[in-house]
């Protein structure tokens, strides 16, 4: 028995996306111990998968912290790994790799940069779908991808029986109006438009509520809707993927919920305005489907609306 290496730090969209990858790095390495290098965020989440037997925590602390670059390193050295997957493919896990395996080959180190021909321009290459390079990355370090083109984010739910209840949810719509404060251009304006537009519709078939971020609490009181939090708190990734698994409908940015949406079968729609497309950040999937406009502030609440319509009709 061998022992495998994945890096996967974040964030919660790419999270989602690699959870095909992860899948056949394992099936690939049944008889291997499959460990996950990631982020604090994600500890808790990771030790949850059914793919992953352990978790190491990396705190990212700046590459000049050599007291802790040390401890990591000699943490990671000890496992006497015999094969790492890079899908964080950073320039962070490069450095790691100069550390730890500074002449390795794609045999024992596969990332982008590892498993592109010396041929190939990289800047072509990243061109490609998120899932299209993982997909790439693991066929030439000779596994076979079964999942990785679609990835399967289920993994992650658990049992919300008891928020469903204290809101009486049954069937709802579930918005997700929220970006990061540094990605304005990626949040549509117009939700409160689209929930009186639903509502004038259907009524009370649907309750339309929000699962807001904990920094996000404050700003969902914007919103006509209902605010789901457990106990006050915001809801934890688990939760938040049972949610959205359990939705009729969901609307959103181009945010980590969009993409838990696409990669638990659930449908909806995401809003992408000029930040990125669709296709590179391989989030359409058979239920989940995106609007592209080059300004989201030219985006009406009439055609989002008419696109959810037809999904639930």
């Amino acid at each position: 028995m061998s022992n495998i290496l994945i890096i996967k730090h974040g964030s919660l969209g790419d999270i989602a996306q690699a959870s095909g990858a992860i899948q056949d790095i394992s099936l690939n390495h049944k008889n291997d111990h499959i460990f996950l290098l990631t982020t604090k965020h994600y500890l808790d989440l990771f030790r949850k998968n059914p793919f992953v037997h352990k978790v190491i925590l990396d705190k990212r602390l700046p590459r000049y912290n050599l007291i802790y670059l040390y401890f990591l390193m000699r943490e990671l050295k000890k496992h006497k790994f015999s094969k790492v997957f890079d899908l964080q493919n950073s320039s962070r896990t490069n450095f790691y790799k100069n550390i730890l395996f500074p002449k390795a080959r794609k045999e024992v180190w596969s990332s982008s940069l590892t498993t592109i021909p010396s041929e190939k321009n990289k800047d072509e290459f990243d061109k490609n779908s998120v899932l299209e390079r993982f997909d790439y990355q693991l066929k030439v370090s000779n596994l076979n991808t079964s999942h990785t083109l679609k990835p399967n984010f289920s993994w992650a739910a658990t049992d919300i029986s008891e928020i469903k209840n204290f809101y009486k949810l049954n069937k709802y719509i579930l918005l997700f109006p929220f970006c990061s404060p540094h990605l304005t251009l990626k949040k549509w304006p117009y939700y409160n438009n689209l929930i009186e537009l639903i509502s004038h519709k259907y009524g009370k078939e649907y309750k339309i509520v929000t699962a807001p971020g904990p920094s996000e609490i404050s700003e969902a009181k914007n919103f006509n809707a209902l605010a789901l939090l457990d106990n006050g708190r915001a809801l934890d990734i688990s939760q938040l993927t049972s949610l959205i698994k359990e939705s009729s409908f969901v609307v959103a940015n181009d945010t980590g919920p969009a993409h838990i949406t696409a990669h638990v079968g659930a449908k909806g729609l995401t809003l992408f305005g000029k930040h990125t497309t669709a296709y590179k950040v391989s989030i359409e999937r058979e239920n989940f489907k995106a609007i592209e406009v080059s300004d989201l502030n030219n985006l009406s609440a009439e055609k989002v609306f008419e696109k959810l319509s037809n999904f639930l009709s």
